[in-house]
């Protein structure tokens, strides 16, 4: 059953990832980056600052954890654990995976933290927005392009983008719960 799936799994990526434009390359590359996020992040964390004041802190160290969590869980934990090798270093798919600017990334994949890293911010920031902001829930479509990214470009199956997606979802949850204890506190 676990082969079968693994093989599923393949076979959805070399799907997906041999949809690609020579044209969307940059544009996939630049939108799978880390820095190139970091206005994003910024204006984020103004929403959250401007709206919240200095309660804003809870928010910020409660997202901070999630994130934490989310990425110590998929590359601290799951990575080393798993051993999946990514479909760039697979041999099984050597000259079938579509690569951007030679980019491999690192030796293993399962399970994706860019993907787990971005739904958990948009977990956290969509129940944080909802009711005053009901166009927060756009925030998962970003998180779902940034994650879908990283199949584009060769350096995650399909399962590991879901995977990650789930966990992060989880992380982001957790984060508000932190928030919703702490102000019972204050």
């Amino acid at each position: 059953m676990l082969d079968w799936l693994i093989e599923l799994d393949k076979q959805f990526f070399l799907f997906l990832n041999g949809l690609h434009a020579h044209w969307l390359d940059p544009i996939m590359f630049f939108i799978s980056g880390k820095k190139e996020w970091i206005p994003f992040y910024v204006a984020l964390a103004g929403a959250l600052i401007w709206k919240y004041k200095w309660r804003s802190v809870v928010f910020l160290a409660a997202v901070g954890v999630g994130i934490g969590l989310s990425d110590q869980i998929t590359s601290g934990m799951m990575k080393p654990f798993f051993e999946r090798l990514r479909p760039s270093h697979e041999p099984t798919l050597d000259g079938l995976v579509h690569l951007v600017n030679d980019y491999k990334g690192g030796h293993y994949g399962f399970a994706s933290s860019h993907a787990s890293n971005t739904f958990a911010l948009a977990m956290f920031f969509f129940l944080t927005f909802r009711r005053n902001y009901p166009w927060i829930r756009w925030i998962f479509v970003w998180a779902a392009i940034v994650s879908y990214s990283r199949i584009y470009l060769g350096v995650h199956y399909p399962g590991d983008i879901l995977v990650g997606a789930v966990i992060g979802i989880l992380c982001g949850w957790i984060g508000m719960r932190i928030v919703r204890w702490r102000y019972r506190e204050i």
